[in-house]
């Protein structure tokens, strides 16, 4: 990332540019959203989708490899430094977080542009890319800002979006999952807001930095107690923490293909960020995390998520909801390895971020392609389906052995990662839990690979693939699935940097 970070420096105006890339990363989506209002075309604005996300994708690269090579970036909006003026910070956590929100977004647009064709009436397809900029431009904001009040407007620029994009979906159900997530949306960004203004009035500022120096003085009050009580709840229900994740299920399932890879690999990522963010920044210095026991509270929530996510999911009948439920599991984990708040737990979290969006990404394309051919995402449908489209079938299979963990898949990286960490520390419970709740993801796993392999295809079905714009994507990430299970010394470096940046803000935080 260094070596990428110098290529940029050796082009063309790179110097009057790269002092400003925190906030063009921000300034770029958000001011070319509305011009696919203007385009309106379905294919002109699937072209300047592209062309702009990726041009996000390259600053967030550039970004990261600025931080590894030079530290905390810090940009002030306006000139007006904090705590008057709102204020980016990039460290190696949020730059590892807009490196994978970029990523996902770059690489899922080629594979919207077929799937959003036979799944969304064309004269809403524009829509579709103005609100698909628009959340990405809110998952980004939230990501890079230093400003408490700053990530709420953020938030619900993701939010609102994601409404849209949900409903877009062609079953009417997609109407009513997105209904039921904007009311628990609203509640999250409610109780958001709350935290934020009870900060603000014991301390008189929403900078983070200056936030993390306030509070420690009054921390003792029920009032910042209560604030501590009220951000943790919102940001939990944005993640979907068990059991606030009762929204993410029917999203997930009817929501377009493309959606559901966009915002099932990166909003519940971001949630989790922010959450990191605030427990260990904004409130890193306070005695709040050792008095209240959050730790404890997020190990069990952790654990509880992580085997009521797997165990619900082998009861679905339909894949979509399979996965969903699954990404729930996977939230478990992440939320465990914040709750044993060390260096080696928040490497776990940090580096599960990357691994599962990448992992769910590849299988909710993989799915979407299936859909795609046969219009169908029931598991009974699924028959013979691993003859009918090998590759496509074959992009699961990883994805899904990763989900449980598979040595040579990224999944066996995070586990592995937050066992050791668990172990670490004496808790061998933990590391049981990890283990037997990765036997539960064996089971509806292997639900699709039966039927996709053992069972006969119906009479008459024919070898079809997914167009290629589908089907490129999808192996490009079940690619990166087994490349970074092999060689993860370089995720877990960037993740380790990312959560000794985070640790630190808490005094005597865990090596």
């Amino acid at each position: 990332m260094t070596a990428f970070y110098a290529f940029f420096l050796s082009l063309p105006y790179a110097a009057a540019i790269e002092p400003h890339l925190p906030v063009l990363q921000i300034v770029i989506p958000l001011l070319c959203a509305p011009i696919c209002v203007l385009l309106r075309h379905p294919r002109l604005s699937w072209m300047w989708a592209t062309a702009i996300i990726w041009i996000a994708f390259f600053i967030a690269l550039v970004l990261l490899g600025k931080v590894l090579a030079s530290g905390l970036i810090i940009y002030e909006i306006g000139n007006w430094p904090a705590p008057w003026g709102i204020e980016y910070r990039i460290d190696a956590a949020n730059a590892v977080v807009l490196v994978i929100v970029t990523a996902i977004g770059a690489i899922t647009l080629p594979y919207a542009k077929t799937s959003v064709e036979k799944e969304i009436p064309e004269p809403r397809i524009y829509l579709f890319y103005l609100m698909y900029m628009l959340c990405l431009t809110g998952l980004l904001g939230i990501t890079t800002t230093a400003d408490a009040f700053n990530l709420f407007v953020f938030l619900e620029i993701s939010s609102l979006s994601s409404y849209v994009l949900i409903s877009l979906g062609g079953n009417r159900r997609a109407l009513t999952a997105s209904y039921r997530y904007l009311i628990m949306g609203t509640l999250g960004a409610t109780f958001y807001i709350i935290g934020v203004g009870m900060m603000y009035m014991m301390t008189g500022s929403l900078n983070m930095a200056d936030l993390q120096t306030l509070l420690p003085a009054v921390d003792h009050t029920r009032t910042v107690l209560a604030a501590f009580a009220f951000v943790v709840v919102g940001l939990g229900l944005k993640l979907a923490m068990f059991p606030l994740h009762t929204w993410l299920p029917n999203a997930y399932a009817f929501a377009p293909s493309a959606v559901s890879v966009f915002i099932a690999s990166t909003a519940t990522k971001v949630a989790v960020y922010a959450l990191l963010r605030v427990v260990f920044t904004v409130f890193g210095h306070t005695g709040l995390f050792e008095t209240t026991g959050i730790d404890l509270i997020l190990i069990i929530l952790g654990i509880v998520g992580m085997f009521a996510g797997a165990f619900v999911a082998i009861f679905q009948t339909d894949v979509k909801r399979m996965l969903a439920y699954s990404s729930v599991s996977q939230v478990g984990y992440m939320v465990l390895g914040m709750g044993l708040a060390t260096a080696a737990g928040l490497t776990g979290t940090i580096v599960h971020l990357f691994n599962h969006a990448v992992m769910k990404g590849a299988a909710f394309m993989a799915i979407g392609a299936v859909f795609y051919v046969i219009g169908s995402v029931k598991l009974q449908d699924l028959a013979g389906i691993g003859k009918r489209m090998p590759v496509t079938t074959a992009v699961f299979l990883v994805a899904g052995l990763s989900l449980i963990g598979t040595p040579l898949t990224v999944g066996f990286i995070s586990k592995w990662q937050l066992v050791q960490a668990a172990l670490d520390h004496g808790f061998w419970w933990i590391a049981a839990a990890i283990l037997f709740s990765s036997l539960l993801a064996i089971v509806y796993v292997w639900r699709v690979v039966e039927v996709a392999y053992l069972k006969a295809p119906p009479e008459g079905a024919v070898r079809r693939e997914a167009p290629m714009f589908m089907l490129v994507p999808m192996v490009i990430l079940a690619g990166a699935t087994v490349w970074f299970g092999i060689d993860g010394d370089t995720t877990l470096r960037i993740a380790g940097e990312a959560a000794n940046a985070l640790i630190g803000s808490v005094p005597g935080g865990k090596p």
